[in-house]
């Protein structure tokens, strides 16, 4: 028969991180050192302190199952800003959140947010989050690890009896692709605070000529003559941001490193160039010679759409359409790229002889920093989790370019399958999602006790 400990025995275990031992598991001693847990069991019948684990099982069958959510057929994903497939994924998204006994409000373009209140919820909260839009025939693992990976760090730190004193909060922002509108990180953008989008959204059609706001409305947002600008957050609202994401790119498989510490975000500059004739393909040539003249690896450049009209085979074209996306961490490097490709649209135009009748850059933003201290978190979390990192770079840009204007910004990514993203084939481990939920968890809730 086995021996009886008293309860109050077994408590004073737990508060010196003794039940680490007990347990036998390595993140619970990293946890027993945070503090913050429940000041009295109410019994010997509740385990208060479950081993801190991430369920892999669940992780995964939510990734799948918000798959199915798709106008293109499995594997490929395919989800447009405020579709029927959407509007059930968002729906999909705030049941999770209630389950994980979060409170739940959206704003009037659709941002979710799911609150756990802290101890003391006037303080300013600690969020994470991302999106899980997905521009067509792409992946399920682009920004939605870094939703249900947030929900699943959350639970992590309810089973272990984490208390924390600033509020955390889940984000799932909207519209984070650039699919339907033309416009990326469209919710961040405003939360950050965006006048002149806010004010462009009014003029702003997708390609069936459905302005924004009915589309909203569709969704069920924006009803009622809802102001828009109800979105903005001001400076300080949150403590701190975090988002937890794979890397898109191949450096942390090839280096079988299983975490990276993002230290900056590169600054997105788009344009839509447009010609009366024929003079796309000389300027996405354009494009790539003036990328490369920069001489850095940080600097990047895509030709992503052209559009001939009226398009058919046997038809000289009578007007050409470009969209062009150039992104560097330098933004003054970045600034000199979008000034030659400007000037060798004129160029072009004139040698070739016909008209540049357009071209405007939509959006050219600065950098972000990653917050020092947020750094320093997250790579004490990963060492006290016995997990190798590196610090990188974000080439692409997320949710965090702009919520750092909010507050403090991190970033931690995972690997993914041969870097590939916005592809059916992109994949994450659920191993590697597992661990950079660890360190997500582990980081919140430090943050949440400062």
């Amino acid at each position: 028969m086995a021996s009886v400990v008293p309860c109050f025995i077994v408590f004073s275990l737990i508060l010196s991180g003794v039940a680490a031992h007990i347990y036998g598991d390595p993140i619970a001693e990293t946890m027993a050192a945070v503090s913050g847990y429940p000041s009295e069991p109410t019994s010997c019948s509740e385990n208060h302190h479950q081993p801190l684990f991430v369920d892999r099982e669940s992780l995964q069958r939510q990734i799948d199952e918000l798959s199915q959510f798709s106008d293109a057929p499995s594997p490929a994903v395919t989800r447009v800003l405020y579709s029927e497939n959407d509007i059930s994924a968002r729906r999909y998204i705030k049941d999770l959140m209630r389950h994980s006994g979060l409170s739940v409000r959206e704003d009037a373009v659709g941002n979710i947010f799911g609150r756990w209140e802290g101890s003391e919820p006037e303080l300013a909260g600690v969020a994470t989050g991302s999106h899980i839009d997905a521009i067509p025939y792409s992946g399920k693992y682009d920004g939605v690890v870094g939703v249900l990976g947030a929900l699943e760090a959350i639970n992590m730190l309810r089973r272990w009896g984490f208390q924390p004193k600033r509020s955390l909060e889940v984000i799932m922002f909207t519209s984070e692709e650039p699919t339907r509108f033309g416009i990326s990180c469209l919710g961040s953008r405003l939360m950050a605070g965006s006048e002149a989008l806010a004010e462009a959204l009014k003029v702003t059609f997708d390609s069936q000529n459905m302005s924004f706001f009915d589309a909203a409305k569709f969704a069920g947002y924006a009803n009622d003559g809802q102001d828009i600008s109800t979105v903005f957050l001001k400076k300080g609202s949150y403590f701190a941001f975090l988002e937890l994401h794979i890397e898109q790119g191949p450096i942390l498989e090839e280096e079988g490193v299983p975490i990276a510490i993002v230290t900056a975000i590169a600054a997105p500059a788009s344009m839509k160039v447009e010609f009366k004739g024929l003079a796309a393909a000389e300027l996405a040539l354009a494009v790539e010679k003036h990328v490369l003249e920069s001489g850095s690896l940080d600097t990047v450049g895509t030709v992503g759409i052209i559009e001939l009209h009226p398009g058919a085979v046997n038809s000289i074209p009578s007007k050409s359409h470009v969209e062009i996306d150039a992104r560097d961490i330098d933004e003054k490097r970045r600034n000199i790229v979008v000034n030659k490709i400007r000037q060798s649209a004129m160029d072009i135009a004139t040698k070739r002889g016909v008209v540049l009748s357009e071209f405007n850059v939509v959006n050219q933003d600065p950098p972000a920093q990653s917050d020092e201290s947020i750094i320093k978190a997250m790579a004490n979390a990963s060492e006290q989790l016995n997990l190798n990192y590196k610090r990188m770079i974000s080439r692409a840009y997320h949710d965090s370019l702009f919520m750092a204007r909010i507050s403090p910004m991190g970033m931690i990514f995972i690997p993914c399958y041969k870097g590939y993203s916005h592809t059916p084939e992109e994949y994450a481990a659920i191993d590697d999602i597992a661990n950079g939920v660890k360190v997500l968890a582990l980081t919140l809730s430090k943050l949440s006790l400062s």
